[in-house]
């Protein structure tokens, strides 16, 4: 039986009473949502190594407390005193010293601290899909009709010298995160599967960096929908734009068996350019590199 402090914050009942009324009720469509996906208990899980057994306030609740505050409006650590004043919802809400010494111990060990939320969340996202029944991303999936992860950077800027901050190309100061996100369609909204976070100096169309993030967006998945060994499936498509169109980013797809689209913008003038290509003469069929097959659906002119 699951201990009742697993799931930090309270579950308020409706009241048709005349009592005051409780600020960012909303925030309860949240609450209810790590209950239901076993978010609590699967970060509470992960984190252990990294809270003291004594504890009063461990990892895993401050980290949802953070992550509560800005999906309320907040922007700094001090204003969770936006949970601290309704503890009917929010629970036991730790003090802004306490916050900072657990993201300072979690820091010191970050890599192995993201990898472990990293797995925390994959489970919440696979009780969530399985939650979903028929509007389940993966009910209906197939190589026509597959999962879409968009890869796409922005740039975020601040106003002093944070750690690797640096300078960007659009002549701003911050970071340039590459973000992976699940496109539901014109029926959904984008759901966050990974960012990678970087310096503002990082290269636009960095092979490495592409292929990083679709690492970590692909280990968000449910656990069966990739092969053996953490290569693809037709049924998942990686969309890029053109910061995505490298040859090594490409080939690496490929070696995956993974179902890409590249897009990237052309002259203006290409349809008065392709108008004057002799249709008879100069286009020819493409050919696989790995089959030297006839690709279908393919031609080339030069």
């Amino acid at each position: 039986m699951s201990h009742p402090t697993l799931f930090f914050y309270p579950r308020p009942r409706v009241d048709i009473a005349e009592v005051p009324a409780a600020a960012h009720a909303g925030a309860v469509l949240l609450t209810g949502t790590i209950h239901a996906t076993g978010l609590a208990p699967s970060l509470r899980e992960a984190l252990d190594p990294w809270t003291k057994p004594l504890a009063e306030h461990h990892a895993s609740k401050v980290l949802l407390d953070l992550a509560m505050t800005l999906a309320i409006g907040g922007e700094h650590a001090s204003d969770t005193d936006l949970l601290r004043c309704e503890p009917g919802l929010f629970g036991d809400v730790a003090s802004a010293p306490t916050i900072s010494r657990n993201l300072t111990t979690l820091a010191e060990d970050a890599p192995a601290v993201v990898e472990a939320i990293s797995q925390a969340r994959r489970i919440a996202r696979e009780r969530a899909w399985a939650l979903a029944g028929d509007h389940s991303p993966v009910r209906r999936l197939s190589a026509r009709n597959p999962l879409v992860i968009d890869l796409d950077a922005t740039l975020i800027n601040v106003h002093s010298e944070k750690e690797q901050a640096a300078p960007t190309f659009k002549r701003g100061f911050g970071y340039h995160p590459l973000c992976a996100f699940l496109d539901h369609g014109s029926e959904g909204t984008g759901e966050p599967l990974a960012i990678h976070l970087r310096p503002g100096n990082a290269g636009s169309n960095t092979a490495a960096d592409h292929i990083t993030i679709t690492r970590q967006a692909l280990a968000q998945l449910p656990a069966g929908l990739l092969s053996s060994g953490g290569r693809g499936s037709k049924k998942v498509l990686i969309r890029t734009d053109g910061a995505g169109g490298t040859k090594d980013f490409v080939k690496w797809l490929t070696g995956q068996r993974l179902a890409y689209s590249v897009g990237f913008t052309l002259p203006a003038n290409t349809p008065d350019l392709l108008e004057r290509i002799d249709e008879a003469k100069t286009w020819t069929p493409a050919y696989d590199t790995d089959t030297d097959g006839i690709r279908d659906g393919a031609w080339v002119a030069e």
